[in-house]
């Protein structure tokens, strides 16, 4: 299918001009059968789409739709697989969600296709490192890259900070030298993926020295092992330590929140917005 750049670019421009003005909301939708927590939920289009619709009525500011658990031991997928469970649902979430979205993928021919659906932003987990086609793909269709840092292995020896610096570094030249519009670019660290949990908490509280590399900041960090264990049974122990954590990366800095729980983030979040404004109300 052809890629329609103009609408693309409406899309795309429509997410991005909120950053900046308050946290922007990515809701996850999750179209596979081994998620860590969703996994076969909205396998189906019809349950997809309402997913997608209550989260955008909830609050997300875009759509966030991935058809490969990225979880660690995840089984991969060849990029035929991954288009079966995208195909049947992707064109209807992208004119009836009532929001832009995103595709999840590491694969340049996934993304090809979806962008030929009208998706407007690319979320690679491994930061156009992976796929050799992938920076070039977002650039011809004019779209927005996630760019986030990964690792094969977890190594809790290395200083995380100045290895996540490299790989964006890397990941960065790869884009400018495929012609990806630095306007177009989001940066996220990757909370889960490659790294101890104390890196993790490292790479959360470098949230500050990483905006200062001049691109917005995405945080994925919803219900992650990361919070495992917190609520004793009697809360959502999960949800809690993701609306915290969040709360905390808006404060320092960041952007733009990926999650699975829109409404409680959006109230979340104006109660920041209340006590960050003198005489907020």
């Amino acid at each position: 299918m052809a890629v329609d750049i103009a609408a693309i670019a409406k899309a795309r421009d429509r997410f991005l001009s909120l950053i900046g003005t308050r946290p922007v909301i990515m809701g996850i939708v999750n179209v596979t059968p081994d998620s860590f927590s969703d996994g076969g939920l909205f396998a189906t289009r019809a349950a997809a789409l309402a997913q997608a619709k209550k989260l955008v009525s909830d609050g997300a500011d875009i759509v966030d739709v991935g058809a490969e658990s990225t979880r660690p031991g995840h089984t991969p997928l060849t990029a035929d697989e991954e288009w079966a469970r995208l195909q049947p649902l992707l064109a209807a979430l992208v004119t009836e969600a009532g929001a832009p979205v995103s595709i999840d993928t590491y694969k340049a021919e996934t993304a090809r296709r979806a962008l030929g659906e009208g998706v407007c932003l690319v979320n690679d987990v491994w930061g156009l490192q992976r796929d050799p086609e992938m920076a070039q793909t977002i650039a011809d269709a004019g779209a927005a890259v996630v760019i986030m840092h990964n690792r094969e292995t977890t190594d809790p020896e290395i200083d995380i900070v100045a290895d996540m610096k490299r790989f964006f570094a890397r990941s960065l030249d790869i884009a400018r030298r495929a012609g990806v519009s630095e306007r177009h670019i989001l940066l996220d660290p990757g909370i889960g993926f490659g790294k101890s949990r104390e890196q993790n908490y490292q790479a959360l509280r470098a949230i500050p020295e990483l905006r200062s590399l001049g691109f917005p900041l995405l945080i994925g960090v919803s219900r992650k092992s990361l919070f495992k264990g917190l609520g004793d049974g009697v809360l959502e122990g999960r949800l809690v330590g993701t609306l915290a954590a969040n709360l905390l990366a808006a404060r320092d800095g960041a952007e733009v929140f990926r999650v699975h729980d829109a409404a409680e983030h959006r109230a979340a979040f104006e109660v920041l917005r209340i006590f960050a404004t003198p005489g907020g109300s």
